[in-house]
């Protein structure tokens, strides 16, 4: 029998968060080891629990769960989207103008599938949550990155996303509040992107999933609110705001001239279609989480553990000879830079294998989120502060046998 080969579709395709360096560090917990994981945005295993109300709301609408519902999701959860999308300022978003998805994962890729032909193009930023990259990729486009200043705060570069922008260019990604480096972009640059959208009649895609998670008075706004003239797809969830990433449930909103889209909605509606429905048992959350207390407040002001958690991170980095990190303003994780006189670091992929095996802690090296440098990694600040404070002890000892 021959060799089975993967397809030719997902040559361009990689996902490294879950990459080789997990699959090692699966390899060392089962012989016994004890890996302190700082690899991925899952809250719950940090004690970080969904709302009680959440999941009560599931339970007690379990028995009536067992049926497909409509294959855009329910009507309770799709009011309750298009209702926080008024709260946001998000005009003329109507019951049928919203997808819930099995994540927004799931919708991103439908997004992408239901857009790209062969060789078109899709700006994305750098670094960036990969899922995007690996989206457009599978669906036949290709991934054009735009430039994150880090000596700004991360903020994206205008002059770069303009000048990347070609006859074949379809939209434009924008990660707001950012996954991996915690920016969060002032109103005026969102304005210039979408100036930019609006003159090359481009769409942008709005991944704001962490649009809750803010710290030091941060302000979010939903580019969707910037204009009616551009035509806007927003993905939010219940995964990081609401600690309930293994419910899987997420929504993507399209808004702006819908009528110069009809025929890309029409694909929209056919790959939700096909895929019958999403998770309907947890749809029921969506309303109690939208309509209900904010508990995230809680996390993240001073005494909060999510604020005070991602200081100390922000604080032990920068204290290791070599390392520099910018503070986040949103999200969860940190996304510190090495300096390259001291650490000469060719193989960023090596670098996070040994630091996993010779000192038990997982990252994700920044190759993995498109970054064009090897010096970069990404952690999270979920863990407790004492499992924080030993795994960057641990990241710092590691890095020394680097040093230049």
């Amino acid at each position: 029998m021959p060799v089975i080969r993967k397809s030719n579709k997902l040559i361009n395709v990689c996902y490294d968060i879950r990459g080789p360096v997990l699959q090692e560090a699966k390899r060392l917990e089962e012989e016994g080891h004890r890996i302190l994981k700082l690899n991925i945005g899952n809250p719950a295993p940090w004690g970080f629990d969904a709302p009680e109300e959440l999941v009560q709301d599931v339970i007690y609408n379990l028995p009536n769960s067992q049926g497909y519902c409509d294959s855009k999701g329910l009507f309770s959860a799709r009011k309750a989207v298009m209702q926080e999308s008024q709260k946001k300022g998000i005009r003329n978003v109507g019951i049928e103008d919203i997808y819930i998805g099995n994540g927004v994962s799931e919708l991103i890729v439908m997004s992408m599938q239901g857009l790209l032909n062969d060789h078109d193009e899709m700006l994305i930023p750098a670094p960036d949550y990969p899922l995007w990259t690996a989206a457009v990729s599978l669906s036949g486009g290709n991934p054009v990155h735009y430039r994150c200043d880090e000596s700004q705060g991360w903020i994206p570069d205008i002059n770069d996303i303009r000048s990347k922008i070609t006859e074949r260019t379809r939209g434009i990604v924008v990660i707001n509040p950012n996954n991996p480096t915690g920016a969060v972009y002032p109103v005026e640059l969102l304005e210039q992107i979408m100036e930019l959208a609006r003159e090359h009649s481009l769409i942008v895609f709005a991944d704001e999933i962490y649009d809750k998670i803010l710290y030091d008075e941060a302000q979010h706004t939903s580019l969707a609110s910037l204009a009616d003239d551009v035509l806007c797809i927003t993905f939010n969830g219940l995964s990081k705001t609401y600690r309930a990433a293994g419910y899987r449930s997420g929504w993507m909103i399209v808004s702006g001239p819908k009528h110069k889209a009809r025929d890309y909605i029409e694909g929209l509606d056919m790959l939700s279609s096909m895929r019958l429905c999403s998770n309907v048992p947890t749809q029921h959350a969506i309303q109690t989480a939208l309509g209900g207390y904010q508990s995230i407040n809680e996390f993240i002001v001073p005494g909060g553990r999510l604020y005070e958690q991602r200081n100390l991170a922000w604080e032990l980095l920068n204290e290791i000879p070599g390392v520099s990190c910018v503070k986040p303003d949103g999200a969860m994780y940190l996304f510190p830079k090495l300096d390259p006189a001291m650490y000469p670091i060719k193989n960023d992929e090596k670098l996070a294998l040994d630091l996993l095996q010779q000192q038990k802690v997982l990252i994700v090296q920044g190759s993995g989120f498109n970054m064009p440098d090897t010096q970069h990694f990404r952690l999270v600040f979920l863990p407790r502060e004492d499992e924080l404070r030993e795994a960057i002890e641990r990241i710092g000892h590691f890095l020394k046998s680097y040093e230049q």
